[in-house]
């Protein structure tokens, strides 16, 4: 279990820590209350995968946004994941509001395979702690931010950057 904090705070991360090199752990999130996604269900593409607490908060309000600019100058090639704790009808009705179109949001609120595999669901809080997954299209992870602070932003120039290299 690695750490973190929240305002200062420790919190603990659950899950294996992940590193470049490493193949991609499959998950199982909720893109709707009934329906299910999984890595496969983007295979052949570049993933960048956004992990945000909750969509609800500034930070992640802005996170999101960012990468939903970045979606449209990235290609078909490349898929955006926003990954968070929130109910997916929660998620749907920010992304409305907000004017979200490009970015996939998916909750992995139900049995938090997506936090125990990448190793950021927080114990004490059970939400996933803000980090940046690139993932190649043959499933190996290419770039990884694990933010050691909640409350701050990601680089996401860096993150960005390395997308490119793969498209």
């Amino acid at each position: 279990m690695a750490q973190a904090t929240l305002k200062g705070n420790p919190i603990t991360l659950v899950g294996t820590t992940l590193q470049v090199g490493d193949k991609a752990p499959d998950f199982t999130v909720n893109k709707n209350l009934l329906e299910t996604a999984s890595l496969s269900d983007y295979a052949g593409k570049v993933k960048l995968i956004s992990v945000v607490p909750s969509l609800d908060t500034g930070v992640c309000d802005a996170q999101t946004r960012r990468f939903n600019e970045e979606a449209a100058k990235l290609g078909d090639n490349v898929v955006i994941l926003t990954i968070s704790n929130d109910l997916p009808f929660a998620q749907s009705r920010w992304c409305g509001s907000a004017g979200i179109d490009k970015v996939i949001t998916l909750s992995d609120y139900k049995n938090h395979s997506f936090g125990k595999n990448y190793g950021v669901l927080i114990q004490e809080l059970h939400l996933l702690m803000r980090s940046i997954f690139v993932i190649d299209a043959n499933d190996t992870i290419q770039y990884v931010e694990y933010l050691s602070e909640m409350t701050d932003h990601p680089n996401y120039e860096a993150a960005v950057d390395a997308v490119k290299k793969l498209v």
